[in-house]
């Protein structure tokens, strides 16, 4: 079987597929710097840095079954963004991109990865139609919503999958190995310790891996790079003291808060100091949401993120900090994909 990523981002979709067994063909992805830190980790795929409204052929053959995968943007599903949820937002409607590509090739499989909120924009009008589109393209579709941290991921991050095909009976949801959940302190406790605005790439690890999933992460590696933390102002730093573990912001003095106007339409998941012994909230936005390292005063690294996503250490971003923290907040937990298309191969 071979794949075609779309919407690719920094390519762990891609990544998981490959996990799977998948020959990787091509990739599209429009932003430069994910498409650049595609290009570095997966160097004999082809990369075509465009829009995907500028894509109407490829110069590429095949000749084994083909699978079209990718995840539109979800920002206008997510349930974070209350105000974009609706049809005017027009990252809602590049699920039609998709479809046209799927038109375009004929793939033999398809897999759209989104958000959960997908199931609620609009009482669940742009499921339904991302449906009806494929079943008119003579696809039959299951929706799987599959929790990461039930597949060894140490995170919290529901996401949700319509998977297509025309030929073959669809397979089945992956079901969870119920091998235990992997927490922070299992993923992170090898990591350096870093400090408020930490901007040296590349570091020799803390000690030894701490659990079969830093292991595999590590791979061997001795040093590690992207160990990169945005510099955060005192008066963060000063509310960063205020909270436990597990805390958000509702933990630091109201005196602390002055520079918020509306304090009490603060969101739950910003300044959350995450657990040692549970696996993370979602890694999404992370920078913006101020996530809190356990146990040291300050934001997540780069890496740290990417470890709680299930990028391997020898996985590198590129870019400025900015464009990494993006790129590895809007990826597709490449251990979760690798389920998804191991199902699919089965089948």
């Amino acid at each position: 079987m071979v794949g075609i990523d779309i919407f690719a981002g920094a390519g762990g979709m891609s990544l998981g597929a490959q996990w799977a067994g998948i020959k990787m063909l091509a990739a599209i992805e429009a932003d430069q710097h994910a498409a650049k830190t595609y290009k570095m980790n997966h160097r004999d795929i082809v990369v075509i840095n465009s829009k995907i409204e500028d894509i109407d052929s490829v110069d590429f053959q095949w000749t084994e079954e083909l699978i079209l995968f990718g995840g539109p943007p979800c920002q206008g599903f997510s349930t974070s963004n209350q105000r974009t949820r609706t049809p005017q937002n027009e990252c809602n409607w590049l699920y039609q991109e998709y479809v046209r590509v799927c038109r375009m090739l004929e793939p033999d499989w398809i897999v759209l990865e989104n958000v959960k909120g997908i199931l609620e924009t609009e009482g669940g009008a742009f499921l339904r139609r991302i449906i009806a589109a494929f079943k008119r393209l003579g696809y039959k579709t299951d929706t799987w919503v599959l929790n990461a941290a039930d597949f060894g991921i140490p995170q919290v991050r529901t996401r949700l999958f319509v998977v297509g095909a025309k030929k073959h009976p669809l397979p089945k949801a992956p079901i969870s190995p119920n091998s235990g959940r992997v927490t922070v302190r299992e993923a992170l406790a090898d990591l350096p310790v870093l400090h408020n605005g930490s901007n040296t790439c590349s570091r020799a690890y803390r000690c030894d891996p701490q659990s079969p999933f830093a292991e595999a992460m590590r791979n061997g590696l001795k040093t590690s790079c992207n160990h990169l933390v945005t510099r955060s102002a005192d008066h963060i730093i000063e509310r960063y003291e205020k909270i436990p573990s597990g805390g958000n912001w509702e933990d630091i003095p109201r005196r602390l808060m002055r520079t918020y106007t509306d304090i009490d339409r603060c969101h739950t998941g910003i300044y959350r100091r995450l657990e040692w012994d549970k696996p993370s909230v979602v890694i999404g936005n992370f920078r913006k949401n101020m996530l809190i390292h356990p146990s040291q005063n300050r934001g997540l690294s780069v890496r740290e993120a990417a470890r709680l996503q299930s990028f391997p250490d020898s996985f590198r971003f590129t870019g400025s900090i900015g464009f990494q923290q993006q790129q590895v907040g809007n990826a597709v937990p490449p251990l979760l994909a690798a389920a998804v298309f191991r199902q699919l191969i089965k089948a």
